[in-house]
This record gives structure tokens, sequence and C-alpha cells, in this order.
């Protein structure tokens, strides 16, 4: 593995910790304070030279014991962040600032992250309306939903926190970055949910079966689609049909190959790409005809025209 390799994947590993550390609910170390109407749980932490502390919620067993895992948990992962970035430091990585309109991009995505989450589950057939899909994306549950949504959804989520992490959109969109994403996506349903299908599969509503696919094909066929001379939003929009097509994972294609066309649009400057509720019944069906090669580009299209969400 040469440096360059070497770096891509330092930098996804710290994107990944990151993550993990910015989806713990609780940042600093337990406290018990006590006074005559009781017992009460409060985090502290360092910020600058003042030690903080913020008020929890009144004391449990369970709260503590809680906390002091989230505690572990954030210190694990900032000691293997610091890890990484010395073995960055090592090869000679310095932190590249992103271009302002990509931050624009950034910002707009992270504004939008929600409604996307929902627009993504609402393709997925996931039954749960936008204040749930808001309640579980912040709380981890909701009454009412199965256990099964709820994991699509908090995967959706861990997907997109992902790839709106600034390291991530520094390292360039390939299949390292896709098998990661479907790893996200498909996080609690397959123990190898990134690894690349070895099994055949059928599609509902479709006689397309699409072929096994072979690692170094897709690795060259999405290399192929990214070195297009097209503009940028074309090229997501190839990357995004042509993954799902290929139906490279055993599930989760089309989350992961939504997420993955926008990893490419925002580290671009591009927007975001994301069906928008009132179109997946027509989206469905441009995508059976896509599989079943009768598209005549209406596909294409429709995603330009109707998904395609601008920030400038």
């Amino acid at each position: 593995m040469n440096n360059l390799d070497k770096i891509q994947e330092l930098l996804q590993q710290r994107a990944d910790f990151s993550a993990r550390l910015n989806l713990l609910p609780y940042d600093g170390t337990p406290e018990i304070k006590e006074n005559d109407s009781g017992k009460y749980l409060y985090v502290r932490k360092r910020v600058g030279s003042r030690l903080t502390s913020t008020y929890v919620d009144a004391y449990s067993d369970e709260l503590y014991q809680l906390l002091l895992r989230n505690n572990r948990d954030a210190k694990e992962l900032k000691k293997q962040i610091r890890k990484v970035e010395k073995q960055l430091a090592e090869l000679g990585f310095t932190e590249n600032e992103l271009d302002s309109f990509v931050i624009l991009n950034l910002d707009f995505a992270r504004a939008n992250m929600k409604l996307s989450i929902y627009e993504q589950a609402v393709l997925e057939g996931v039954a749960t309306s936008f204040p749930q899909t808001e309640d579980i994306i912040e709380n981890g549950t909701v009454n009412g939903i199965t256990a099964s949504d709820v994991q699509k959804i908090l995967n959706l989520k861990h997907a997109w926190e992902f790839i709106l992490d600034k390291d991530v959109l520094q390292v360039k969109s390939d299949y390292s970055v896709l098998c990661h994403i479907a790893k996200l996506v498909n996080e609690g349903f397959f123990s190898n949910g990134g690894r690349i299908r070895g099994v055949p599969v059928t599609i509902g509503g479709t006689t397309y079966k699409p072929p096994l696919p072979i690692e170094t094909v897709v690795i060259e066929n999405i290399q192929s689609i990214i070195e297009l001379d097209a503009p940028v939003l074309d090229k997501a929009i190839e990357l995004c049909l042509y993954c799902m097509k290929t139906q490279i994972f055993n599930d989760g294609n089309k989350r992961a190959s939504v997420i993955f066309a926008n990893h490419y649009l925002i580290a671009n400057a591009g927007g975001l790409l994301v069906i928008p509720e009132n179109n997946v019944s027509e989206f469905k069906k441009l995508l059976v005809r896509y599989y079943e090669d009768k598209d005549n580009g209406e596909i294409k299209e429709f995603l330009k025209t109707k998904c395609h969400k601008k920030f400038k």
C-alpha cells in the first residue's frame, strides 16, 4: 500500500471515529451532586481554561452507569483519533481547507440531513412520519415503530454523518468509501454489510437479475465514471444508477448508492441528490425500466429535474 492509499485509509478511520464520537449523547466525566431535594447527575468537562458542569437528570443507577460507559467510549475514541493523527503526521499529511463552496454545500447538506434521511426512509418503505423520523434521529427510539425501521433510520443517520465529515469529503469517492457506507446502512442486519455480494439476488417487481459483481470490475467502473468528461451532477447520477443496477451488496443498495452519490456531489459543491417523498412511486417505475434496459434517458432527466437540490 502506497502512502496515498494509507493516508486515505487513515482519514476514513478518523472520520469514522469522529462520527461515532459525535453520536455519543454526553460529553464529559459523570459527577454526582447532592442537596436537600436529592441526588443529581452532571457531566464535567474542560473547555479551554474553564471547567464546565452540565446537568443531565436526577440520579439513577442506570443513568450513572450509562454516563460511565459513555465516558469510557469517548476516551477510547479520542485515543484512537490521536493515534491516527500521529500516523498521518508521520506520513507527511497536512490538513487542507475545504473550498468555500464545498463548505457552503456541507452546511446545506447538514441543514437538510433530517429531511434527506426521511425521504430515503420513504424510498425504502419505512412507515414513519417526518416528526417520528426526527424523534428517532434525535432520541434513538419512538413508540409504535418496529425495531427494524428504527434501525434503518439510525443507520441512515450514521451513514450521512460519515459523509458529512470534513475529512471524508477530502477522500476521493471510490469503492472503499462506497463499501463503508454500505456497512453503515446494513449495520444490525448483516455482519458483513459492506462486503461485495457473493450470492444471487432477485429484485421485486422486475425480471432483471443482476449478475454477480466482480470487485475489480466494480472498482474500474466507478473510477471510469469519476473520470468522465461530464458535469458533476451527471457523474453523480451515473454513480448512483450504476451502483443500484449492479446490486453490489446483499442489501441496502439504493440507500448506499444515494449516499455515495451525495458524497461525490457535496465534495464537488454540486448540491444534493435525494428522491422526494411525493416522487418515490414514479422513481420506482423508472428504475424498473432502467433495470430492464427499457429506459431512454428518462430516469436521468427525472433525477436532474425532480431530485436535485441546489444551494447556490
